[in-house]
């Protein structure tokens, strides 16, 4: 179950939607009625499918895998990249390169390529460097962290992908889609819900409705990351509990053999 409420999803404008003549057809079951020219979102389709989303990514970050967020739209990226940082998550808001999935192993070159920067530029031997080749250095590195920063600490590939506008980020859907990534995204009613595994109907484009469902979001993957690291310990203990049980019997034996 999501955390936020129907009014507070009225007042960040979830429902707000694209003009009529911009629709896609294929979000009419979302859709509420028309209003001044402009579809409204029915906020209990939105609730249903963000509750069904929320569920679905607290069963992903329980098994231990990585959710990538990706919104390159100017007011998505500070949102999404604050929320992606707290969890611990990889994030995309700059642009997406191609490839960024289906070719991942360049990528992960790339991501050597930054790591082995970001050494180098620690290091005494960068300091005897000649002040045009440091300069080099550093704008390479730069270039690199805009790109590939949100991406760093990625080892493989990503189990899940949450979006905000699907429409923008087509490429981003296209390659999960070859890889069987499962996607969680942010629908707009211009957009087709049908492209995505768990669509969100909802206003992509308001800031506080792109706000609040990303904490929604944000908050069903803390909830997954408190049960995994609860069930590790339970497991912990349950080892424990084993091993002195064992010892206990061990005891045992040896004092009945004697």
């Amino acid at each position: 179950m999501s955390t936020v409420n129907y009014k507070e999803l009225l007042d960040a404008g979830v429902h707000f939607g694209h003009l009529t003549r911009k629709w896609d057809p294929r979000m009419a079951p979302y859709i509420f009625m028309e209003r001044n020219g402009i579809h409204v979102i029915d906020l209990n389709k939105t609730m249903a499918c963000l509750d069904q989303a929320c569920g679905a990514v607290k069963g992903i970050v329980r098994s231990g895998r990585k959710v990538m967020f990706v919104a390159t739209k100017k007011q998505a990226k500070d949102v999404v990249a604050q929320e992606a940082k707290r969890l611990n998550m990889p994030f995309v808001t700059e642009r997406w390169l191609g490839g960024m999935l289906t070719n991942f192993s360049t990528i992960r070159k790339s991501l050597k390529k930054l790591s082995s920067l970001e050494k180098l530029m620690k290091d005494e031997a960068y300091m005897n460097l000649a002040k045009r080749e440091r300069l080099m250095k550093q704008r390479e590195r730069e270039k690199l962290e805009r790109v590939l920063g949100g991406i760093a600490e990625l080892n493989r590939l990503p189990a899940a992908l949450f979006i905000i506008d699907i429409k923008k980020e087509h490429i981003a859907i296209s390659e999960a889609k070859k890889l069987n990534i499962p996607v969680f995204g942010i629908v707009d009613t211009n957009s087709n819900p049908e492209l995505v595994d768990f669509p969100i109907p909802a206003n992509d484009d308001a800031f506080k409705s792109i706000t609040i469902l990303t904490d929604a979001f944000g908050k069903a993957i803390e909830e997954g990351l408190a049960e995994r690291k609860q069930m590790k310990e339970e497991a912990k203990m349950r080892e424990e509990e084993d091993k002195k049980r064992k010892a206990d019997e061990q005891q045992e034996e040896k004092q009945a053999a004697q």
